[in-house]
Parts: structure tokens; sequence; C-alpha cells
């Protein structure tokens, strides 16, 4: 058997009968290598074995989704974000008492703006100018101050916190309470705010923002959970209650350090607390 070269191992397997063929090309490694091998070539040669397909390509890395998939990712963020940003700003008949108020804050944060005074750092002159909370000028002199005090803020930043705060308390709240009821206790609430804060600083205080009212809010929602007056399971209570806890105590000692006025909070907190009695029996009754 000459398998010196490729050519003379095809000569000789070329007559070969197809049984020996395959007999060799099955127990090929009892044979040197070039036996079997040659076997192969001669099997593929007459038809008898099929070609090797060759190795299927890797599938290609993912990269950008098809235009459908896109469009469809696109639709889906919008059916999320277009009712979270209308709840935000535009009242509807069920849900009006929050939007009102972020509005009112909104508008007057843009037109202190619009008529020069600083978006992120106004002076305590402009704030007075705009209603703040001043000793010596709300009381007795401007108590209307009490209640404009609340949508008057030092800057941006602490508007766009005191309205996430409340966007997210009355996503919760008014659904359950309705409008007028949570409109009366965020009022309410930050008048005793603002009350606490000239009560507290004898010396002095220039205050603005919706702190004491958002606390308010805080307080009504602590009530409703401890009075189990909001329909959740066990687990949903004790988590949402855990979390308005920690709200609450992380803004509380975060105003322990810098210009925050805690007792407006405090003000505010039990305000809250204490109309949550009554409003709670006027859920029950159904009022």
């Amino acid at each position: 058997m000459d398998l010196s070269t490729p050519e003379a191992a095809a000569a000789h397997f070329a007559q070969r009968p197809d049984a020996e063929l395959l007999y060799l090309a099955r127990y090929a490694r009892r044979y040197p290598p070039a036996v079997g091998a040659a076997a192969v070539v001669e099997l593929r040669r007459r038809g008898l074995l099929p070609e090797v397909a060759p190795p299927l390509p890797p599938p290609p890395a993912a990269t950008e989704p098809e235009p459908a998939e896109a469009a469809e990712a696109a639709e889906t963020w919008g059916q999320v974000l277009r009712p979270a940003l209308r709840s935000l700003f535009w009242p509807t008949r069920q849900y009006w008492a929050v939007p009102l108020l972020i509005d009112l804050n909104v508008l007057v944060w843009l037109a202190m703006t619009l008529s020069g005074v600083s978006a992120s750092a106004p002076t305590g002159h402009e704030l007075a100018r705009w209603g703040s909370n001043v000793s010596g000028l709300t009381w007795p002199h401007q108590p209307w101050r009490l209640v404009t005090s609340l949508f008057v803020h030092g800057g941006l930043t602490h508007l766009l916190l005191n309205m996430a705060s409340l966007w997210l308390l009355g996503v919760l709240l008014e659904a359950r309470t309705g409008g007028g009821r949570l409109l009366a206790v965020y009022l309410a609430s930050g008048v005793a705010g603002s009350v606490a804060t000239l009560w507290y600083h004898s010396g002095g205080i220039n205050s603005t923002g919706a702190s004491g009212a958002i606390f308010g809010l805080y307080g009504l929602l602590l009530a409703l959970l401890l009075g189990k007056k909001l329909v959740l399971d066990k687990w949903d209570r004790r988590g949402l209650l855990g979390l308005v806890l920690y709200l609450v105590l992380s803004n509380l000692i975060s105003g322990l350090s810098g210009n925050i006025d805690n007792v407006a909070h405090f003000g505010g907190l039990l305000m809250g607390l204490l109309l949550a009695i009554p409003l709670q029996v006027g859920m029950e009754k159904g009022e």
C-alpha cells in the first residue's frame, strides 16, 4: 500500500471496494491517520459520505434594538411618564389639590425669577418682599405672611425638594382623604409651622418654604397608617410605615445642621397628627 504522497494514496483507494472503504473510515483509529483520511476522501468523492457543513458563524453581538423594538420601548416609557407628569401639574376631578399646590409654588418661583430675583440664592430682603415669614412684620402687622411664606422658596433646589415630597405624599393621600381634606391639613400645618417658628426664634427669623406643611402631611399619613385607615396588607403597611418614619427622622436629623428650620417641621408634624383625629372620624362616617 503506497501512501507516501496524497496522489498515491488517492490512486490506491480509488481501486478499493465501497465496503472496505467504509470499514476503514469507521475504524480509522485502528490504522495510521493517513489511511483513515484517504478512505474518507474517497468515500466523499463517490458520494457515500456527506460533505461536512461549515460551522455556523457566531450570532452577532447585541447592538442597537431594531426600529420596531426601539419604538415599542419609547412607547412604554411614554405610557409611564405621561401620566406621571400629568399628575404632577394637571388637576383632575379626583386629584386636584396636590397639582394645584405644586403649580402655585412653581408659579411664585417663576414670578420671582422673572422679576430679577436670583433663581438659586435670593437675598433675605428679596424673600421678605415676596411674602416670607419675618419676625416684626408677620405679627401683628402682616399675619398673611403665615400663609404666603409657604409658597416662597429660597432657590430652585429648595423648591424641587419640597415639591418632590409634596407630590409623593399627595399620590398616597389625596385619593384616600379627598382634595379638600388634604388642602386643609396642608395649609393648617404650614401655618402652625410658621407660628412655631416665630415663637421659638424670638431673636428674629426670616423663614420660607413648604416644609412645615409637608411635615403635616407626613403626620397625617403616619396617623392613617397607625390607625389602619389605609387598605393595605400587613407587610405593605409595615414597609410604608417604616419608609415614612425614615423620611421624617432623616429630615429632622439633617435639620440639626445647616440653615434648616426644624421648629417649623415639628410644628407642622404635630398639627398633621392632631388634624388626623377628626379627619379619620369623618372618613369613617363617609363625610
